[in-house]
């Protein structure tokens, strides 16, 4: 007691030359002796800590609500279609309708799987009348129709194929299907041993954006038809991806590589690596159990996993280049990396303890990024690829951009299962995943073999 009154009375005499809000803080920390400095709250920049499933859910269905208000389904007097926020034809849309497909599925909720329906049913309907004009009139059609890149084609696809798979609604979209499918296959530019490739911004350039552009679809077509081949082929081409894209002593990917050069361009944007490992976390639930190469990608996601964690920022979101902390925060990528981990750590293929932790504070930080209305702010616009870092830093970032839903609304729902799967406690003021629930109240306690903890007093 003599000892409080000594600090007090100097901390008093003192403080009139304190002018650091630091020292109030210490001027509160020493009126508050009870307390023990080690739980002492720090000063968070984004929520940090526990995660309850209904928050999870409440920012789910915020998005949610805000692209079902913004991708309407309906003809215009003059033929054309409805336009909202977002293009239900792009590529950013197939990732949504695959990730409202998840949802549906973790949820058990009807509307998210509706969502997906009435869009793709509308599609189906009004897609013979658009063929029959000479010129089609509406570009989203036209997009959908007469597809001249892999963006325009590869992520519908998928969804499409996963929507109809198992269902009535296969007959109704096999046309678009099979006209998607063909582009994919057989239109796109590809190298000598058959990797995507296009002649933009150099010829024969490697997009990292194209492993999740065509690969999956590639997979996908496997289960959707039942021919084994195309397991085979899609393995090939991420093999191909990994052996020119991969950086290993980053243990991340390049954007972009050039046929034929010695000095390949190295700049390791975040969103890109998203799709990156996207592709990878899909080909591992889409090939057999006893393919050849499935152990070659599990063993390429846990490396990949380990280097984005090790490039997590302080405040949960990851740099628009992944290894340049002075460039922008992004909440897309951040997205794909929190459903990618999540998901892995659900299915088995890399640890929970060591990584469910990074997927939450993930998610708390993309949460932060959604209103209160449901749009995603924080994602860098569409993005082509340059060989200086400058483009990378100021491409902008805006709420319009769709690239952040389809991956929040996947983040969400995965992120659901895993703390239905996992039980995350804070212990020591620090947030940890235990494979069972941990009841002891304390803020601080040993673990003990049933559950309950014993409290460190």
């Amino acid at each position: 007691m003599k000892s409080k009154h000594i600090a007090l009375t100097l901390l008093t005499l003192y403080a009139p030359f304190s002018l650091s809000p630091v020292c109030a803080q210490e001027k509160k920390e020493v009126n508050d002796m009870t307390t023990p400095l080690h739980l002492l709250k720090p000063d968070y920049k984004v929520p940090y800590g526990e995660v309850k499933k209904d928050e999870v859910k409440a920012v789910l269905d915020r998005i949610y609500s805000y692209v079902d208000e913004q991708t309407p389904y309906a003809l215009k007097e003059d033929g054309t279609l409805e336009r909202g926020a977002f293009r239900i034809g792009s590529y950013e849309w197939g990732v949504t309708y695959q990730a409202m497909l998840v949802a549906a599925r973790i949820t058990g909720e009807k509307k998210y799987n509706d969502y997906v329906a009435r869009r793709f049913e509308f599609i189906a309907s009004v897609a013979p009348q658009f063929r029959k004009q000479k010129e089609c009139r509406d570009p989203q059609m036209k997009q959908i129709l007469y597809p001249r890149a892999l963006d325009d084609c590869g992520t519908m696809c998928t969804a499409m194929m996963k929507f109809g798979t198992g269902s009535s609604k296969k007959s109704n979209l096999s046309s678009i299907i099979d006209n998607y499918f063909n582009f994919v296959e057989n239109g796109q530019y590809r190298l000598s041993d058959r990797t995507f490739a296009r002649h933009r911004p150099q010829r024969n350039t490697v997009w990292l954006d194209d492993m999740y552009m065509g690969i999956p679809t590639i997979a996908y077509r496997g289960v959707y038809t039942g021919e084994a081949r195309y397991f085979d082929e899609a393995a090939t081409m991420y093999k191909n991806f990994v052996r020119r894209m991969w950086v290993p002593e980053k243990g991340l990917y390049r954007h972009g590589y050039v046929e034929g050069l010695k000095e390949q361009p190295t700049y390791h944007w975040a969103r890109a690596n998203g799709w990156a490992i996207l592709t990878t976390v899909e080909l591992l639930d889409i090939l057999p159990a006893n393919h050849p190469d499935r152990l070659f990608i599990l063993q390429q996601l846990r490396r990949h996993v380990r280097g984005l964690a090790a490039c997590q920022s302080g405040e949960g979101l990851w740099h628009q280049l992944l290894d340049r902390a002075d460039s922008y925060l992004e909440t897309s990528a951040t997205a794909i990396y929190v459903y990618a981990i999540a998901h892995a750590i659900n299915e088995g293929w890399i640890e929970g303890i060591t990584y469910g932790p990074v997927a939450q504070l993930g998610w708390h930080a993309l949460a932060a990024q959604v209103s209160d209305k449901g749009l995603v702010g924080g994602t860098c616009v569409g993005t082509g690829m340059a060989f200086d870092p400058a483009f990378y830093y100021y491409r902008p970032v805006s709420a319009a951009a769709a690239h952040g839903y389809g991956p929040a609304i996947w983040a969400a729902a995965e992120m659901i299962r895993l703390v239905e799967k996992w039980h995350p406690r804070t212990n020591d003021s620090g947030l940890h995943y235990y494979d069972k629930p941990q009841t002891n109240p304390s803020p601080l306690f040993y673990l003990t073999t049933d559950g309950k903890g014993e409290a460190v007093e």
